[in-house]
C-alpha cells in the first residue's frame, strides 16, 4: 500500500550492518543502497504502525480501508476531515444504532447539519384496558434535513444509510429542504 517516498533515509542501512571488511567496497555499498531505498518505506510503515490505526492520523489512502474494518462506507467526495470523523466515531454510532440519538448523529456526520427526526415510537399502550392503541400501527421514521444546497446531498446514499441504521421493519422517509437565508 505504501509507495516509494523520495529521499527517505533508512533507519537501518544495510551497508553499515556488513562486516567491517566490506565497508570500503564501493560496489557492494552502492548495491546495498538500492535495497535501503526499497526497504526504507517498509521500515517507516512498521515504525509508525500505530498511527495507521488512528483515524485522525492514518494516511488518506489507508482511511477507506480502515473504515471498512469498522463497517463504514466513505464517500470519496467528502472532505478528508469528515471521512476521518465518521471512522473515528464508528464505535459510538454502532453503540446507539437503532435509536433516534444514533440516527441523528449518523445523519449529522453525513450532511454536516443536525436533522429533525419524527418517529412513531418503539412502544405504545392504551390507558384503558381493551382501549384503542394510540398512534399508527406501522413503525416509521421521517428524517428532515435542512441544508443550504440540497443538490450537494446524495439523497440515495443518505436514504440507504438511514435504512441500514434502522431496524428492518421500520419504514423511513427522507426529506431534504433548502435553508432559506433570512439576511
Amino acid at each position: 500500500m505504501r509507495a516509494h517516498v523520495p529521499d527517505l533515509i533508512s533507519p537501518h542501512p544495510l551497508g553499515i550492518a556488513m562486516p567491517a571488511v566490506y565497508h570500503e567496497d564501493r560496489l557492494l555499498q552502492s548495491f546495498l543502497t538500492g535495497f535501503d531505498e526499497v526497504l526504507a518505506p517498509i521500515f517507516s510503515t512498521l515504525d509508525c504502525q500505530d498511527a495507521y490505526f488512528d483515524a485522525r492520523l492514518t494516511p488518506p489512502d489507508f482511511l477507506e480501508w480502515l473504515g471498512g474494518w469498522v463497517g463504514m462506507t466513505l464517500d470519496e467526495h467528502w472532505p478528508l476531515d469528515r471521512r476521518r470523523a465518521l471512522v473515528q466515531r464508528a464505535v459510538e454510532l454502532y453503540r446507539w444504532r437503532g435509536t433516534v440519538r444514533g440516527l441523528a448523529a449518523h445523519v449529522a456526520l453525513h450532511t454536516g447539519t443536525e436533522p429533525e427526526i419524527e418517529e412513531s415510537g418503539g412502544l405504545v399502550w392504551s390507558s384503558r384496558p381493551g382501549g384503542p392503541v394510540p398512534g399508527t400501527a406501522d413503525a416509521f421514521v421521517r428524517v428532515r434535513v435542512r441544508v443550504p444546497d440540497p443538490s450537494a446531498i446524495n439523497a440515495e446514499r443518505l436514504s440507504n444509510m438511514i435504512g441500514a441504521a434502522l431496524p428492518a421493519d421500520v419504514i423511513h422517509e427522507l426529506v431534504i429542504e433548502q435553508v432559506v437565508d433570512e439576511a
